[in-house]
C-alpha cells in the first residue's frame, strides 16, 4: 500500500472538526453546502458518490479520492462501480487521472471495501 488512506481519511475529518472550533461560520457553510447536494433526488446517494469519486480522480484530489470512495462504499458501491466511475475520469483526465486510479484509488478499494463487507 501506497498510502494510509484511514490515517488519510481521519486526518481530513478530525481537520475539518478542528477547523470548526475557530471558524464554524465558514466550515458550517461548507457542510451545508454538501448537505445539500448529496440529498437524494433525482440521482440516490450511491450516484452521488460515483460521480464524486471520478471527479476526486479527474481533479488530482487525494483527500477527494479517500474520503468519497469510502463514502461511496458505505452507501452500497461495490468495487466494480468505484472502478467504472474512476474509468469515466480517465476518459476525461488521460494519464493523470490514471495513475490515482490504479494507486491511491487502488488503495482505498483495498483498505475500505472490508469494511462493508
Amino acid at each position: 500500500m501506497g498510502k494510509n488512506v484511514r490515517e488519510m481519511l481521519n486526518s481530513f475529518v478530525g481537520g475539518l472538526e478542528n477547523l470548526a472550533q475557530t471558524n464554524g461560520d465558514m466550515v458550517g457553510a461548507f457542510m451545508g453546502l454538501l448537505g445539500s447536494a448529496y440529498e437524494p433526488n433525482a440521482l440516490d446517494i450511491k450516484t452521488k458518490e460515483l460521480i464524486s469519486v471520478g471527479i476526486g480522480c479527474y481533479n488530482r484530489c487525494e483527500y477527494c479520492i479517500v474520503y468519497h470512495t469510502y463514502k461511496a462504499f458505505e452507501a452500497g458501491a461495490t468495487k466494480e462501480e468505484i472502478l467504472e466511475a474512476a474509468m469515466v475520469s480517465v476518459a476525461f483526465g488521460g494519464g493523470p487521472s490514471m495513475a490515482y486510479s490504479v494507486t491511491l484509488l487502488k488503495d482505498c478499494i483495498e483498505e475500505f471495501e472490508k469494511d462493508f463487507q
